[in-house]
């Protein structure tokens, strides 16, 4: 039976003995609404971890997207006292969307960046007071989590031991081919309107989902439906969507500078939420594309790597876990 502890900042929610996480919950505090939390204790028993993978999410926001990869980063440890936190982003997570938002913390303006940042750093304070004597935090983010942990990085660079930035989406995202495509359609009003096709989507079952997406496990597309099947999740993610479009512009060359010695960049070969933004990190960051830092994946692996290749990002992200000594 895995261990069930929790850091005392987190609560129980929906136990299940028969997985390797612990479900939980990050409790409303300072006007921020509670999000859903999946932890991996470390693999030895009784002890602290010596360093915690603090994950942020892309959009949507649902962390049960990422449990093979996650699950996958902890079955490699070897170190037994390696431990990983994630977080959903606020109101994206049917876990908690049913549960204990109110009508006040639905407000558009909760599902904005900035209010997603608050929320990212109000995790890892909480965190890194807990870790206390050993502050060992690597974050790493997918797509605009990237973007979150970059915010993180600046407001918090001291506790910060490195960011690992999965196909980030740090530049100019409004116009790359994905952006131009659909950010018409993030704008007032479709997300609210698109929220309620929630009420259609009640009446196809999973295995007609399943065979209109072969490339999603079954498990996968569960997490997909319950998305789907939230009016409130969907207005969330989408509004986040149409924040995004309009505050990611400008690289922010002077971070990617300063701290390039703690980021690491895993790109895909061709990503229509990226484009010409990857060559413009690269030279920014001087990053030497043939370097251990960055990766150009395989063209088999696409932007929304967490469907079914996790189980590759997470053999990188382990090689740069050992790497750079982390564990």
């Amino acid at each position: 039976m895995p261990d069930t502890s929790l850091p005392p900042f987190l609560e129980p929610l929906a136990p299940d003995a028969n997985v390797p996480y612990v479900n939980a919950l990050f409790p409303a505090s300072n006007d921020i609404p509670p999000v859903h939390i999946h932890w991996w204790p470390c693999k030895q028993a009784g002890v602290s971890p010596s360093m915690v993978f603090l994950f942020i999410p892309g959009n949507p926001g649902i962390i049960d997207f990422y449990l093979p990869f996650l699950t996958a980063i902890h079955i490699m440890d070897t170190s037994g006292t390696l431990a990983i936190l994630s977080h959903s982003h606020i109101g994206h997570d049917p876990a908690v969307d049913a549960r204990d938002l109110t009508a006040t913390s639905r407000n558009p303006s909760n599902y904005a960046l900035q209010f997603q940042i608050r929320n990212a750093l109000r995790v890892f304070d909480a965190l890194s007071t807990w870790l206390s004597t050993s502050p060992r935090i690597v974050i790493a983010g997918h797509s605009v989590g990237s973007w979150v942990a970059l915010q993180v990085l600046k407001l918090r660079s001291a506790a910060v031991s490195g960011v690992f930035l999965l196909f980030p989406t740090i530049a100019n995202i409004a116009h790359t081919p994905n952006g131009r495509l659909l950010s018409r359609f993030f704008r007032p009003p479709f997300p609210r309107a698109i929220s309620q096709i929630a009420r259609v989507l009640r009446l196809v079952p999973l295995t007609i989902l399943c065979r209109l997406l072969p490339e999603y496990t079954v498990s996968q597309a569960q997490v997909l439906r319950s998305f789907l099947l939230s009016p409130s999740s969907i207005f969330a993610a989408m509004t986040m969507a149409h924040d995004e479009m309009l505050t990611i512009r400008e690289l922010d060359t002077a971070t990617l500078e300063r701290y390039r010695h703690q980021i690491w960049f895993y790109f895909a070969e061709q990503d229509d939420w990226v484009e010409r933004g990857r060559e413009m990190i690269l030279q920014v960051s001087r990053a030497d594309p043939g370097t251990a830092r960055v990766v150009h994946g395989h063209r088999d692996i696409p932007h929304a790597f967490c469907i079914n290749h996790g189980e590759e990002l997470a053999a990188q992200c382990y090689e740069w876990l050992i790497s750079g000594g982390f564990v």
